[in-house]
């Protein structure tokens, strides 16, 4: 009898077991389909990959690109569209617009739709749609900013210098998108060489988001006074008038009109002690 009795107690046991298992077995399953549930989902159709479909800061008058990616577009088309006047400008690999400053560029098996517009104008800056032709369809709007840099030299128009001393120009170019590939200086319309037998004469250039061009002449003399002018590759040239002086009144020369009212004070004062010696 006992032993009929332990060989109940042993398969219930078994039993609950396997009941206890499953039901363990069927959470953990749910727990592993919610954190499927909870994992990123992947994308089904077309979407852009916007981080390489960025806004655009163009040169005026230097070709810009505006790039569109799309990844999983299937047999669906790209276009451009222009936001400032709604003007379809491209479809797919096609050019629908008569201004033949934009093109359309796509090479077979990329995922890069890129608008080339030539010779950018201020006015062709805005923003510009790249869209799909889901139902509805997608867009990604890409702003196109056209820049034209330009060229600046601290201390003009005028800078008065001490025979004798250092002359240092500083050219700034701003506004550019890009660094100059070059900038170079003349003197009096001559390009100035930094190996000439004069010596003394250097330049360092300093280029990133404003390019900077120190221009270094030592040991200045009355030759080297006369009109200096700064060359970017990339923007407006800008010009000052150097004097070195010989001897000269440079306090005079360089604050103009405070010189001036100087010597009116001074010639007052003397004036008042004038009459404060000989009054009674």
């Amino acid at each position: 009898m006992a032993t009929l009795k332990l060989l109940a107690f042993l398969l219930m046991s078994s039993f609950f077991e396997k009941v206890i298992g499953a039901q363990n077995g069927g959470q953990a399953s749910k727990g592993s389909q919610g954190a499927n549930a909870l994992s990123p989902q992947t994308h089904q159709g077309p979407y852009f990959d916007k981080a390489a479909s960025k806004n655009v800061t163009a040169l005026l008058g230097k070709t810009a690109y505006l790039n569109c990616k799309v990844k999983n577009l299937g047999n669906k088309t790209v276009s451009w569209v222009r936001h400032r006047d709604i003007h379809l400008l491209t479809v797919g690999r096609y050019t629908y617009t008569s201004d033949q400053r934009f093109r359309a560029i796509h090479h077979q098996s990329s995922e890069d739709w890129s608008l080339q517009v030539k010779y950018p104008q201020h006015r062709d800056s805005g923003i510009y749609e790249c869209q799909i032709s889901t139902t509805p369809h997608m867009s990604h709007y890409i702003h196109l900013n056209v820049v034209e840099p330009t060229t600046q030299i601290l201390g003009g128009p005028d800078l008065f210098i001490d025979r004798g001393s250092t002359i240092n120009l500083t050219c700034m170019v701003l506004f550019s998108p890009e660094p100059p590939a070059y900038i170079f200086w003349n003197h009096n319309e001559a390009i100035i060489s930094y190996d000439s037998p004069r010596g003394g004469v250097s330049v360092i250039t300093e280029k990133g988001e404003t390019t900077t061009s120190f221009l270094l002449i030592q040991r200045a003399r009355p030759t080297d006074s006369g009109r200096y002018q700064c060359n970017p590759s990339n923007a407006q040239s800008k010009s000052i008038n150097v004097h070195v002086l010989n001897g000269e009144f440079p306090a005079a020369m360089q604050h103009g009109g405070q010189a001036h009212h100087r010597t009116s004070h001074m010639h007052c004062l003397l004036f008042c002690l004038l009459l404060l010696r000989f009054c009674p």
